[in-house]
């Protein structure tokens, strides 16, 4: 493969569309916190001083819809009417409806809610087991945001972008050649001093070292000047982010969003489990990288495929994996809904920082409760392995 750049960003809990991603996530929680058999397929449009919510709910909850949309966006941090978007001031439109009986029909059935494919992916470049530049892009984002809501500096505004350029050597990632951070910002504070404070407190603290170089090179705040930004500055809508959610473009897609649907529709849940089947395939020493696609028929509860591919780094056939992972993983939207637990409100938390990768009890799709029965079940037993991910878990 020669030496190659990758590049990957992710986006902050500000950013319109993520703010949009939130809104539509806190109300599947509030509606499954009373009622977890909720059926729900919200989509949110937020903009200068309006929040629209349309979509599906079937529902034996009943909730302010306009206390939960504004406790999150004044925990996002829009407060003011200075920086064109208040969570006390704003419009909110609401256009629900209830489930088509067509679909409800076939998930009656423990069907799945849609057809579709959905892909989950796990590599052993870091010890989340995800791909470097995603996985250094969202750690500059919560960075930046945990100094933001301490208040480190008093310029620092809810919108954030970063973006990490990481070259490689083969498979391997060899150093970081460049990372762009653009902030919103208080209009009295300079390009220079955004970029004096953001490279050693942010980029400096989350980037290794040893990945960064004289040559390395920093962008912030490329334009000069962003003051204007959230929903005041560009439109959101929910869904559009969803390579910053997934892999970053190292892995493939499916195409389907996650923000705002309960876990009958497999878009969300075939693809938290396709992430937890990878991760465990990953974490047994089956594979250095592995990537599963599964895909559903609507009404239909077992997959229509399950595809494994794992780029010739696989210590056992891949028809075998695939074999394990029909074996030891439920895959039908019943059998994934309870395995990982998804009727419990804690989706809108997975609505910015990614949806994988995350150091958090509640994700339990990032468990790696199988890798020992995968490894066993491989004949590989249970002695150590010297793969790079055991490596790198024993140096963080």
């Amino acid at each position: 493969m020669g030496r190659y750049f990758f590049t990957s960003e992710s986006v902050s809990m500000g950013h319109p569309d993520k703010v949009s991603d939130q809104v539509s996530d806190g109300i599947l929680d509030a509606l499954l916190e009373q009622d977890p058999l909720s059926r729900v397929a919200c989509e949110t449009l937020c903009t200068t001083d309006l929040v629209v919510l349309s979509g599906e709910v079937t529902t034996q909850a009943s909730i302010d819809h306009q206390k939960v949309i504004r406790d999150i966006l004044s925990d996002i941090g829009y407060t003011s009417d200075d920086i064109g978007f208040n969570a006390d001031a704003c419009r909110i439109f609401l256009s629900l409806h209830t489930q088509s009986g067509d679909i409800a029909q076939g998930v009656d059935r423990e069907g799945a809610g849609d057809q579709g494919l959905m892909f989950g992916y796990a590599c052993n470049q870091t010890p989340e087991l995800m791909p470097l530049p995603i996985a250094l892009s969202h750690r500059i984002l919560n960075k930046l945001t945990e100094l933001r809501q301490q208040e480190a500096v008093g310029w620092l505004r809810p919108d954030s972008k970063s973006q990490v350029t990481v070259e490689y050597d083969g498979s391997t990632p060899v150093g970081v050649s460049a990372v762009v951070v653009s902030t919103q910002h208080a209009p009295e504070v300079s390009q220079q001093q955004i970029a004096d404070w953001v490279i050693p407190e942010v980029i400096q603290q989350t980037v290794p070292s040893h990945l960064l170089s004289d040559s390395t090179q920093y962008h912030v705040n490329p334009t000069g000047r962003f003051v204007v930004g959230g929903p005041h500055g560009d439109t959101g809508l929910t869904g559009r982010k969803i390579i910053v959610d997934t892999y970053g473009g190292w892995g493939r897609h499916g195409g389907g969003a996650f923000s705002g649907k309960d876990a009958t529709k497999v878009d969300r849940s075939a693809a938290y489990m396709a992430r937890y089947v990878a991760k465990n395939i990953v974490s047994a020493g089956l594979a250095d990288e592995c990537e599963i696609q599964l895909a559903y028929a609507i009404g239909v509860a077992d997959p229509v495929s399950v595809h494994v591919e794992t780029n010739g780094t696989a210590c056992i056939p891949e028809d075998r994996i695939s074999e394990l992972v029909r074996e030891h993983f439920p895959l039908t939207p019943r059998g994934i809904i309870e395995h990982l637990d998804l009727r419990r409100p804690i989706f809108r938390k997975t609505a910015w920082g990614g949806h994988f990768g995350r150091d958090d009890e509640d994700f339990n799709w990032e468990s790696t409760d199988k890798a020992a029965d995968l490894r066993d079940a491989a004949g590989l037993g249970a002695t150590e392995t010297t793969t790079a991910t055991e490596q790198l878990r024993k140096a963080a």
